[in-house]
This record gives C-alpha cells, sequence and structure tokens, in this order.
C-alpha cells in the first residue's frame, strides 16, 4: 500500500494549555480510519488540524498529504461537519456545489446526479434545509464533500446529530459509498460500534492531550454490513479491547 497521510509529532496549544502531545499518525491510499476517544480527548481539534482550519501558530509538527505539506484548506481536503454546516439560503442542490463554484471548478453535473440518487436527495434538490429532516441535512453534507472528489475524506461525527435508525441506515449508505468510490477517510465519532462497522483501523486517543492509546487493524474484513459485523466471531472481542483503551485513557487523563 501506498502512505496517503503522514502525521508526525503534532503539538497543538491554545491560550497556553496543551490540547495534542505529539501525535503521529500515517494512513495509507483507501484507508478508512476512526478515531474515538472521550469528550474533550482532542478528536476534533485534530481533525481541524488536518483540515488546516486552525492557526499556524497554534500548532506545530508535520502532516503531509501524498508528500505535499496540509496548512491550510485546500481542494485535496473535504470535510463533513457535525452539524451540518449548511448554508440556509441555498437550496440542497445549490449546497452540493457550493466547493465547487468557490473553486472556480466545471459544475460535474453527472456526478452530482449520481450522488443525489445515491443519497436519496433526488426528490428534494430544490428544497432548502428547513424542508429537510436532520438525516437529509446530513446527507446534503455528505454529497458536498464527495462531489469534491477530495484526496483525504474527514468526517467529524457526521452522523452524531440523527436518530438511531437513520444513524445505522447512513452508515450503510457511507459504507457502499466507499466500497465504490475508495478514497483515504478519517472518521471522528464516539460511538465504538460505528468505528467497528465503518473501519480499516480504530485508532483510541486518550487525553486531554491528545495521545494514541491504541492503534489496531480491524480483523473483520471488507465488505462489511451490519449485520455481517455484529455476528462475527471476533467482533465482541474487538470491542472490549476499544473498550478498555478508551478506559485507560481517560485514566491516564
Amino acid at each position: 500500500m501506498t502512505q496517503s497521510l503522514c502525521v508526525e509529532d503534532v503539538h497543538v496549544t491554545f491560550k497556553n494549555t496543551c490540547i495534542i502531545d505529539g501525535l503521529s499518525l500515517s494512513v495509507d491510499d483507501d484507508e478508512f480510519v476512526s478515531i474515538v476517544g472521550t469528550s474533550g480527548c482532542g478528536k476534533t481539534t485534530f481533525l481541524r488540524a488536518l483540515g488546516g482550519l486552525l492557526p499556524n501558530s497554534a500548532r506545530i509538527g508535520r502532516t503531509e498529504l501524498h508528500g505535499s505539506a496540509l496548512q491550510a484548506p485546500e481542494p485535496r481536503v473535504a470535510m463533513v461537519f457535525q452539524h451540518f454546516g449548511l448554508f440556509p439560503w441555498k437550496t440542497v442542490e445549490e449546497n452540493i456545489l457550493y466547493g465547487v463554484r468557490v473553486q472556480g471548478r466545471t459544475e460535474p453535473r453527472e456526478r452530482m446526479e449520481r450522488l443525489l440518487e445515491v443519497m436519496h436527495l433526488g426528490h428534494a434538490r430544490k428544497k432548502y434545509p428547513r424542508q429537510l429532516s436532520g438525516g437529509m441535512k446530513q446527507r446534503t453534507g455528505i454529497a458536498r464533500a464527495l462531489v469534491l472528489e477530495p484526496e483525504l475524506l474527514l468526517l467529524d461525527e457526521p452522523l452524531s446529530a440523527v436518530d438511531a435508525i437513520t444513524r445505522e441506515v447512513m452508515q450503510q449508505e457511507v459504507i457502499e459509498l466507499i466500497e465504490a468510490e475508495p478514497r483515504t477517510a478519517l472518521l471522528v465519532t464516539h460511538d465504538l460500534d460505528e468505528a467497528i462497522i465503518m473501519s480499516d483501523r480504530i485508532v483510541v486517543l486518550g487525553g486531554p492531550p491528545a495521545h494514541v492509546v491504541l492503534d489496531i487493524r480491524s480483523p473483520i474484513e471488507r465488505p462489511r454490513t451490519l449485520e455481517t459485523v455484529r455476528s462475527h466471531p471476533e467482533y465482541l472481542g474487538l470491542r472490549r479491547r476499544l473498550w478498555g483503551a478508551l478506559e485507560s485513557g481517560r485514566a491516564a487523563a
């Protein structure tokens, strides 16, 4: 496998408080990695550092994507936020195409139509966010990121604001999209089951300050579905190990 993302000795400090303490991580091309940890340990801060959303004065260390430094927001990286991040005055279609238009690129109409179909948004393309359910808003946010065809997809707890049934449906939809269009992705989540179901690797962070407690490759190979994962003979053992690492990270903090 070819290395896609390289993070080396990253430190993040705000107002003399250390949020991330020397975190290093490498991710291969088309690998889906979940980052789990207790609230406040620095997961989202780490994702924002990768997305170039932190001031350079707040962080030190090396982050590279395919050998080129990541220091500011750029077209190679797309991020899906926890609370949708949609523009209320734009329709579903306009929200999806926003990033493409900002970058001055030709609108990928065929790709957008496919995403509208896959994310079950075709009937809602002319609706505004106020007219959408939570699940539809999040589908729009995911489609807006994927239409850019990023080299690195960052997902900051994208399914945490929807109900349990919608969450399971969307987990499977994201899995199917990643299977159809493999890409390097990092998912921040509190949900161990979500991490197990969606990931090739799972990284447990302790803190604050954030540091790696456990980095483990999933024994459950692709393609994964909710049913096959939960019935897999190694599922419970993996879940116990992740839970133990979470407890260890919290105790150390």
